[in-house]
């Protein structure tokens, strides 16, 4: 199979002609979500970035296997962390179960990317259903000699893996300036040096989330579980390991050198990394509270925003910055991106309405299917795809017209120029292409009903009111009344 496309290996730090591991079978990593609270923009990202890689690698002819982890065991999320239970603490918060928890704020995760049209991954494995897995590559690396046990909890030695390997490959930090500025600790910390990782970690009394294992009841380190699953399911050597760039160092780093501690060589052949969102040019945080999660986007609830925008509105936006880029959001970047979606949905339906004017072309349309591809090729350039299609657009709107003549051939060039790249490859779904109501007119609808339940109230007319709220909430809607007006949120 003729193979084009390029991406940049962030191993490497160039962009290089991808060549899969197996003739015509691709194995994908991404490391996915933790499940312990509402899915937000830091999700919506690499979901989509890696959805196009998904998309158009199963384009090119390859058979994908696409595994996205589940982080759902409760452990640490740093190396700074002293191992707080994030599932259990949410579940005293929430008054539930710590699974309850997890499927909960899962259902959610799904039921974004399902609006975001991100497609599933071949296998979707939970931390929590690896555990074995994971106790196994401890021993390895043990076995190995490149980690040691400490009270209960087991520790990666950077120092020694450093003296054999290099620890810092894929970030390009100088390790050994880290190590030497860094002393060997007195016995008075377990870890013998402060560079050092947990690869398992005894759990305290109130530690809920805790499981056997030959050094103590407790819970994985943060970087083991992206080692173990990915071994199990794609095999100790495979294509693309992706995910945020926040995780370069240290999660990836330490996945690196877990494998080649455990296995005496790297795992990954070609490491892909989605730059960071920021809003309003700043970092997303919640104590700069600029965070703003997928349900108030699509509701516009936050405060720092106007209205509600589409998830195909939020997905058409990150695609219009290079994965490698980072994007900054705001009302008005939202909003120009919308009115651009619109358009391009528009110029898509108006293609039913061309006619053949001639039988000479002179406008070479077949030229942007074949430049949209070498975009693709070309490290998944979508922003230059994009601008393909308003091109295309202003073709459609210029023979609607009647300034530009098309041929049969040039419409039919159109219509597959816009199923394939806009539809297929980059994702967008066209609500007045399959007929479907799209989200803004079902929010409206919604609000349009609130709006006169809160007109009955004020006119004491509770029988309506009464009406309204318990028809919605058994369709599923939740409804808080508050000082502003109300809120809502869809259930199921």
């Amino acid at each position: 199979m003729e193979n084009q496309l390029s991406v940049y290996n962030t191993l490497t730090r160039k962009k290089e002609l991808f060549e899969p591991l197996h003739p015509g079978r691709v194995g994908l990593y991404v490391c996915g979500p933790t499940v312990y609270g509402d899915p937000h923009l830091g999700h919506a990202r690499p979901a989509i970035t890696f959805d196009i890689l998904f998309r158009y690698l199963k384009r090119l002819g390859y058979k994908v296997r696409y595994v996205r982890n589940i982080t759902d065991v409760g452990h640490l999320v740093n190396d700074a962390d002293e191992g707080e239970d994030k599932v259990a603490k949410k579940a005293k918060l929430e008054h539930m179960e710590p699974m309850e928890v997890v499927q909960f704020y899962l259902n959610s995760y799904h039921k974004a990317m399902e609006m975001l049209n991100v497609l599933p991954p071949s296998i979707e494995p939970h931390a929590s259903g690896h555990i074995i897995e994971q106790i196994q590559l401890v021993k390895d690396i043990l076995t190995k000699g490149f980690a040691y046990e400490s009270r209960g909890s087991v520790y990666f030695d950077v120092g020694k893996y450093n003296r054999q390997y290099n620890y810092g490959v894929l970030s390009g930090r100088n390790i050994e300036d880290m190590l030497n500025t860094t002393r060997e600790l007195d016995g008075q910390d377990e870890k013998r040096h402060t560079i050092d990782f947990a690869l398992w970690k005894k759990a305290s009394p109130e530690h809920i989330m805790r499981w056997p294992s030959p050094w103590s009841d407790g819970f994985p380190g943060w970087h083991l579980e992206c080692t173990a699953m990915s071994k199990k399911y794609l095999g100790e050597t495979f294509d693309i390991h992706g995910g945020g760039m926040d995780l370069i160092f240290p999660h990836h780093e330490c996945e690196i050198a877990q494998s080649v501690a455990s296995s005496g060589h790297e795992a990954v052949r070609y490491w892909m990394h989605n730059n960071m969102i920021t809003v309003n040019g700043q970092k997303m945080g919640k104590s700069l509270g600029n965070f703003i999660n997928l349900e108030q986007f699509f509701n516009g609830t936050h405060p720092l925003l106007t209205q509600a925008y589409s998830p195909m509105a939020i997905r058409f936006f990150i695609l219009q910055a290079h994965y490698r880029s980072t994007v900054d959001f705001s009302n008005e970047a939202l909003q120009a991106s919308e009115k651009g979606l619109a358009r391009l949905l528009e110029a898509a339906k108006n293609i039913e309405r061309l006619e053949a004017k001639t039988s000479e072309s002179t406008n070479n349309i077949k030229q942007w299917e074949q430049k949209s591809r070498d975009a693709m090729n070309d490290d998944l350039n979508t922003p230059i795809v994009i601008s393909y299609l308003f091109e295309a657009s202003r073709i459609i709107n210029s023979a609607l017209g009647g300034q530009t003549l098309l041929t049969a051939e040039d419409i039919r060039d159109l219509k597959q120029l816009f199923d394939l790249f806009l539809f297929d490859l980059l994702g967008i779904t066209n609500e007045q292409k399959d007929g479907s109501a799209s989200y803004d007119s079902f929010a409206g609808a919604v609000d349009l009903l609130l709006n006169i339940r809160l007109q009955a109230k004020q006119n004491k007319d509770w029988a309506t009111s009464d009406k309204i709220r318990n028809e919605l909430t058994a369709l599923g809607f939740e409804i808080k009344d508050t000082k502003d007006g109300f809120e809502w949120k869809l259930n199921r």
